[in-house]
């Protein structure tokens, strides 16, 4: 075995480097096992959920049982309890929403969109979440917790974004059953400005013409 010279080993400064140098080799140690261990938890998540794909698509389809979609939220609901940390679970708690909104569970529904966007969700599954929550309301008749949904959802859009149009859309007739035609009128006038050739222009005309009506009463 090689031995250090003698002013090396009496020397407090190489002392402290030859001691952090090995602090940092078992920090690189510790950081080696802790990514590939979240590499595997990562992979078991992703095949946990491949296998739940696969019943939330039967689910969906047009002929799916109760009993199909029972088995396709069981299933999304135990990757989510086993998997925590998966970086899919944004998604998985937006298609956890959208099988109990199929299903009526509307409360149920509306907690699995708002854990979506608590745990990260971004780009078009922030948008869906978001407009998820205020169908959920809707469903319930609660028209003005519905506006207020669609109106968070549309935040941060711009008018090329992914359901822009749709979010105001829905913000508006959320208000109108709310009971106030004028904010109504007031959000279908800026989607034709900022949209005029908007696919909803005809609709949108013939309801600004008929909330101005009911507004100059």
């Amino acid at each position: 075995m090689m031995l250090l010279p003698d002013w090396v080993r009496e020397s407090r400064w190489v002392r402290i480097a030859l001691q952090a140098a090995a602090a940092l080799a078992v920090v690189a140690l510790v950081v080696a096992g802790a990514w590939a261990w979240y590499r595997s938890q990562e992979s078991r998540g992703l095949a946990a959920l491949a296998d739940a794909t696969v019943l939330v698509q039967r689910a969906q389809g047009p002929d799916a049982t109760a009993e199909e979609r029972e088995s396709a939220i069981k299933a999304l609901e135990a990757v989510m309890a086993d998997h925590p940390r998966l970086s899919a679970i944004p998604q998985v708690a937006y298609q956890l929403g959208n099988l109990k909104y199929g299903a009526g569970q509307y409360p149920a529904a509306r907690g699995a969109y708002e854990l979506a966007l608590a745990k990260g969700a971004s780009g078009s599954v922030r948008t869906l979440a978001g407009m998820g929550i205020g169908y959920t309301w809707e469903a319930e008749k609660n028209y003005a917790n519905a506006a207020q949904a669609y109106g968070a959802a549309v935040k941060g859009l711009g008018r090329k974004d992914f359901l822009y149009e749709e979010a105001l859309m829905a913000e508006a007739r959320a208000q109108e059953l709310a009971g106030k035609p004028a904010v109504a009128l007031e959000i279908y006038q800026r989607l034709l400005r900022e949209v005029p050739d908007s696919r909803h222009a005809e609709d949108l005309r013939n309801r600004v013409a008929s909330l101005r009506g009911r507004t100059v009463q």
